[in-house]
C-alpha cells in the first residue's frame, strides 16, 4: 500500500510505500527529503495542501510569536515531532499570519494541538505540553 506525502519543500505530493516510510523517503520532485525530525511550519497557501493530502495523521501547533507558553513548549514540540515522525507529520502555524485558518477551527487559546486525519480534526488539546506528554496525547488517539 502506498501513502500521499506532501513534500516539505516544494509541496509536491509523493507516493510512498508504507514499507518504506521509515527509510528517510525523498521528494520524487525536489529529491530533499520528506521528513526532517523538525516541526514544518505551514502557511495561509500551504495549510489546505498539507491536511488534505497526507495519508499519515497531521498534528499542528497552533501558536503565535507573542505568546509565552508558545515559546516555552517549542522546544518539547520539536523534541515530539523526532519522535512522532514519519507516522505523524507535525506542523507549526502562525495564527498570526494566518488568522482565517485559526479562525475556521475556532482556536480560542493558544498554544493549541490539533491532530487532523483525513482532513478532519480528531482530536485537540490546549495548552503548553511537555515532550513526554504531547506523544502520549497524539498516540493515545489511535
Amino acid at each position: 500500500m502506498s501513502l500521499h506525502i506532501v513534500c516539505l519543500h516544494c509541496q509536491a505530493i509523493n507516493r510512498v510505500p508504507q514499507a518504506r516510510l521509515d527509510a528517510a523517503p525523498k521528494c520524487g520532485v525536489c529529491h530533499q527529503p520528506l521528513f526532517s525530525a523538525q516541526p514544518v511550519e505551514l502557511t495561509r497557501e500551504t495549510f489546505d495542501r498539507h491536511l488534505l493530502h497526507n495519508d499519515i495523521p497531521v498534528l499542528v501547533d497552533f501558536w503565535a510569536p507573542w505568546c509565552g507558553p508558545c515559546k516555552m513548549m517549542a522546544p518539547a514540540y520539536a523534541q515530539a515531532a523526532a519522535v512522532l515522525e514519519p507516522q505523524v507529520r507535525v506542523a507549526k502555524l502562525n495564527t498570526e499570519e494566518a488568522q482565517a485558518q485559526a479562525a475556521r477551527f475556532s482556536i480560542r487559546s493558544i498554544p493549541t494541538l490539533v491532530l487532523f486525519r483525513d482532513g478532519q480534526e480528531i482530536a485537540r488539546q490546549a495548552g503548553a505540553m511537555s515532550k513526554d506528554n504531547i506523544v502520549q496525547w497524539v498516540r493515545a488517539q489511535g
